[in-house]
C-alpha cells in the first residue's frame, strides 16, 4: 500500500443499509474495494451477533473484527472457526436497577435482555424482524436474574423524542444508553460504547489513531464519531449527530456512504 492501513468503522442501519434493510450494490462494491486496498473495515452496530453476521456475509467480510450490541460485544472473524467467529470481548452489567426504573414506565412497552449468540429473553414477543434469534418470554424477575450485555426497551407507540424525555425523567445513571430513530432504547454497561470497543480493536490491529474513520447516523454513534480522527455523519442523521461529526455525507437513500469509502482509495 502507498498509504498506511486505516480502520474504517461502519454503522449498519441507516448507514450501510437503508431502513427497509436494503443494501445497494454500490455500497457493497465500495466496501469490497476498501477491503481489497488493505484497510480494516469494522462493522460497528447496535445489532446483536446473530443480526450482524448476515450483514458481514453480504459485504463479503470474513476476517477481522466486528463490534456488536453498541460496543458491549466484539467478535473476531475467522472462516476456519466452526461458526466463523469467536467472541473476544463481552462486557456485562446487572440489569435489575434499570429494569426496576423501566417497569411500567411506558404503556405497552416490551423489554428484552440479550442472550449472547442465541437470542433474547423478553417480557413479551417483539414484532417479527426486530430481534434475530430465539425469543423466550420469561417473567420480569427472570429478566433481572443474570448479568447481561444489553437491555432493550421498545414501544409501538411514541417517538424517539418521547424516549429521550423518558430517559431523562426516570434518571438512568451508572449505565450508557442510546435512543434510536423510533421509540427504542438500548441500555449498556457504563462506559461502554461503539467508541470504547473500537479503541480496543484499533490497538489489536496496531492502527494509529490518526488513521481512523467512522461513519454513522444515530445517537448510538456519537461516541464512535468523536473517537475517530475522521467522523462522518450521514445526511439522514439527527442534528445532534451531525454536530458531533467532522463532516457530513449524503443520505443512506442516496448511497452517501460510497463517496466516503472511495475517498480512502
Amino acid at each position: 500500500m502507498l498509504h498506511p492501513a486505516m480502520l474504517v468503522a461502519l454503522d449498519v442501519d441507516g448507514t450501510t443499509i437503508d431502513h427497509s434493510g436494503k443494501m445497494s450494490d454500490a455500497v457493497r462494491d465500495a466496501v469490497g474495494e476498501v477491503v481489497a486496498a488493505g484497510h480494516h473495515v469494522v462493522v460497528s452496530t447496535g445489532r446483536a451477533i446473530l443480526a450482524t453476521l448476515p450483514i458481514l456475509d453480504r459485504l463479503g467480510i470474513v476476517e477481522g473484527y466486528a463490534v456488536c450490541s453498541n460496543g458491549a460485544v466484539t467478535i473476531r472473524l475467522d472462516p476456519a472457526l466452526p461458526t466463523g467467529y469467536e467472541v473476544v470481548d463481552a462486557v456485562t452489567f446487572d440489569p435489575a436497577p434499570v429494569l426496576e426504573l423501566l417497569r411500567d414506565a411506558w404503556p405497552g412497552a416490551v423489554v428484552a435482555v440479550e442472550e449472547l449468540g442465541m437470542g433474547f429473553k423478553v417480557s413479551a414477543p417483539f414484532p417479527d424482524g426486530e430481534l434475530e434469534g430465539r425469543q423466550t418470554v420469561v417473567p420480569w424477575e427472570e429478566l433481572m436474574a443474570d448479568p447481561v450485555t444489553r437491555v432493550t426497551f421498545r414501544s409501538p407507540t411514541g417517538t424517539s423524542e418521547d424516549f429521550l424525555d423518558l430517559a431523562e425523567r426516570i434518571g438512568l445513571h451508572g449505565v450508557n444508553y442510546a435512543v434510536g430513530y423510533s421509540a427504542w432504547l438500548d441500555v449498556n454497561p457504563e462506559g461502554v460504547s461503539k467508541g470504547s470497543a473500537l479503541e480496543l480493536v484499533r490497538r489489536r490491529l496496531g492502527v494509529e489513531p490518526r488513521h481512523t474513520v467512522a461513519v454513522g447516523d444515530q445517537r448510538n454513534d456519537l461516541e464512535m464519531l468523536r473517537w475517530a480522527a475522521r467522523g462522518v455523519a450521514m445526511g439522514n442523521a439527527p442534528d445532534t449527530v451531525k454536530e458531533a461529526a467532522d463532516e457530513m455525507a449524503g443520505t443512506v437513500d442516496d448511497d452517501g456512504l460510497v463517496p466516503v469509502l472511495r475517498s480512502l482509495l
